[in-house]
């Protein structure tokens, strides 16, 4: 047969493969055993067995990416950016008249000033007030924001990390040693080319401390079974121990491989798993070293060759261990303690002269289990965060997230003065427009309570600007609200023209009052004090002090911030003017019966005074 390539040769017709390479059958080539030396072993006892949510909903990827807190903080850090980015966008647009989408959400973030409504900049004596700003609504949430991704971080520290593990060494005796009885199992492969076929020597088993009497040579069956199965890694040797009392410190296991034709007795490498379980228990709880080695214990990478007549002896350590939080289960930690190589070539002629050596067709195995049965490791869990220290750890979160956010606040209002007053700006613009809103209700209302046909007027079709209305009752006589309709026609007309007041002489129109925009509320209110003075003069030089009839009312507007009117004070004076009304009407048909009644005297006093004299 041909020789693979790469391949060295050995007595003139035999082929193998050189420093550490493997035969790979497909490629019928000679390849680096590319394996890094690596030791695993559990941290504490794990499950053995499939789960079907872990299967289904793959919880390793979701705790992949939840590995660390760094996860939390880096969402709260993008929420906060994001937040602060479209806060400082919203401050350049424009507010316009209350009514544009721009100024509602920037109404609605000062609306969120719940942390700091209290704590604005204040000039020196002045009394703390309650204020609701935009910078102030940005901040509190950004401080919510902040809170909440420290306390998601808090809770997994607190899921993950609530507990410590406390190990307590104790000494043992032979009744705590009797009480373990766990299923071992150690399988270990010989990473070549050959198979079981080249195993020899197997089936004996080594006790106690050479030299002393303790130890003794038996058959490897009256500790457990062996078997053994070829793998694509090499021949792979398992030993089992069901329910397997240990009462010795030491044990002994060797076997060794030898040359047969086609196949020389050499290996790159070793592959190990030692696995220890409680077989009483329900919940299969595993212990388990595994690790792979290529050129002893200080874990060499270089590539070798393992063959000769020298031992290549794998130590392991057993610890009985109690862990008191699983109902006081009893379980062996194996551990991986020191791999010592027998004979191992590392160039290329040495392993050819080797290879062409019968002496040297051999590579001897020796596991060296030590049981450490002098002690016993208790180990338990206990509760490092109680009820006290999770609120600290709360308190302490809140009080950085509104501390930071609280400094800059202060920095900002500090700095920029127009920040200091920014509430007033909205509370003026959104009363502005809730004013202007109920006046054109009140307006409508008025219209259609007084008039009969004022709805039909064009200035009582717009929405936004405001026109003058009669207050006249309606009349019962088409004529009377023709001209009513008239006269009230007449003085919207002449009201329109700016600068025009009414004249001493021109019939006064009680029931008529001019609506204007609120941002000439102030002027209109001067304006019908001065009239009603004058009124109120003429009036009392035409009558005596036997009148009977009050003066009008007055028509002063009690201002409220700034120069706007509150409404309820305008209904008030309509109020007031229709009862005005009513009690003139009352004195008018008062007026008038007296008036005919007089009339109708005076009509037949005349008409007697006709008969005496003819």
């Amino acid at each position: 047969m041909s020789c693979p390539r790469d391949a060295i040769t050995y007595n003139a017709t035999r082929c193998a493969c050189g420093i550490g390479q493997l035969l790979n059958r497909s490629s019928g080539t000679c390849e680096l055993f590319g394996w890094s030396s690596t030791i695993s072993t559990d941290k504490d006892v794990s499950y053995k067995g499939i789960s079907f949510a872990e299967t289904l909903f793959a919880f390793d990827r979701i705790k992949k990416f939840t590995q660390s807190q760094a996860v939390f903080l880096e969402a709260t850090l993008v929420m906060l950016l994001s937040w602060l980015l479209f806060c400082f966008c919203l401050r350049f647009t424009k507010l316009g008249d209350g009514r544009n989408i721009w100024f509602n959400l920037r109404w609605w973030i000062t609306r969120l000033d719940f942390f700091f409504s209290t704590r604005h900049w204040l000039d020196d004596q002045n009394v703390v007030k309650k204020r609701k700003t935009e910078l102030g609504g940005t901040f509190s949430f950004a401080s919510l924001i902040v809170f909440i991704g420290l306390f998601a971080a808090l809770l997994y520290q607190i899921i993950t990390k609530r507990t410590i593990e406390v190990h307590n060494v104790r000494a043992t005796g032979s009744p705590d040693l009797i009480s373990f009885e766990n299923d071992l199992e150690f399988n270990i492969t010989a990473v070549s080319d050959m198979s079981c076929s080249n195993l020899r020597g197997i089936g004996n088993v080594v006790t106690g401390n050479p030299g002393f009497s303790e130890f003794k040579v038996a058959s490897l069956s009256s500790l457990g079974n062996y078997t053994c199965r070829n793998t694509t890694s090499g021949p792979t040797v398992n030993f089992k121990c069901v329910r397997c009392r240990l009462t010795n410190d030491y044990i002994y296991i060797s076997w060794h491989f030898v040359d047969i034709p086609g196949s020389p007795a050499a290996a790159v490498g070793f592959q190990f798993n030692f696995t220890s379980k409680n077989g009483a228990d329900k919940k299969k709880h595993v212990s388990f070293v595994s690790g792979i080695l290529r050129n002893g214990s200080i874990l060499d990478e270089r590539p070798v060759t393992f063959r000769g007549n020298e031992g290549n002896i794998m130590k392991f350590n057993l610890f009985p261990r109690i862990y008191h939080h699983l109902e006081d289960l009893k379980l062996i930690q194996p551990l991986f303690h020191e791999f010592i190589p027998g004979s191992v070539y590392r160039e290329t002629a040495q392993l050819q002269a080797s290879l062409g050596r019968s002496t040297d067709g051999i590579l001897n195995t020796t596991l060296f289990i030590n049981y450490l049965s002098s002690y016993i490791v208790e180990i338990d869990h206990e509760n490092i965060l109680g009820p006290v220290s999770f609120l600290a750890d709360l308190g302490g979160l809140y009080c950085i997230s509104i501390g930071i956010f609280f400094y800059i606040l202060v920095q900002c209002e500090y700095r920029i003065k127009k920040l200091r007053n920014e509430d007033t700006v909205f509370r003026r613009i959104r009363k502005r427009r809730k004013a202007l809103d109920h006046w054109d209700k009140l307006r409508r209302y008025v219209a259609y309570t007084y008039d009969c046909r004022i709805l039909g007027d064009d200035a009582i079709k717009t929405t936004k600007v405001s026109a003058l209305c009669g207050l006249a009752k309606p009349s019962t006589s088409p004529s009377e609200c023709g001209s009513s309709r008239t006269n009230v026609q007449h003085f919207i007309m002449s009201a329109k023209k700016p600068g025009l007041s009414i004249e001493k002489n021109a019939t006064p129109q009680p029931a008529s009052i001019e609506m204007r925009p609120l941002d000439s509320a102030s002027s209109l209110a001067h304006g019908a004090n001065i009239s009603e003075k004058k009124s109120i003069s003429q009036s009392s030089q035409s009558h005596n002090s036997d009148d009977i009839i009050p003066p009008p009312p007055s028509m002063e507007f009690s201002e409220g911030s700034g120069s706007e009117v509150d409404a309820v004070d305008i209904k008030k004076k309509f109020q007031l003017l229709y009862d005005y009304n009513v009690l003139l009407r009352e004195k008018l048909l008062d007026t008038h019966s007296l008036l005919n009644a007089l009339g109708a005297k005076a009509s037949s006093s005349s008409s007697s005074t006709t008969r005496h004299s003819a």
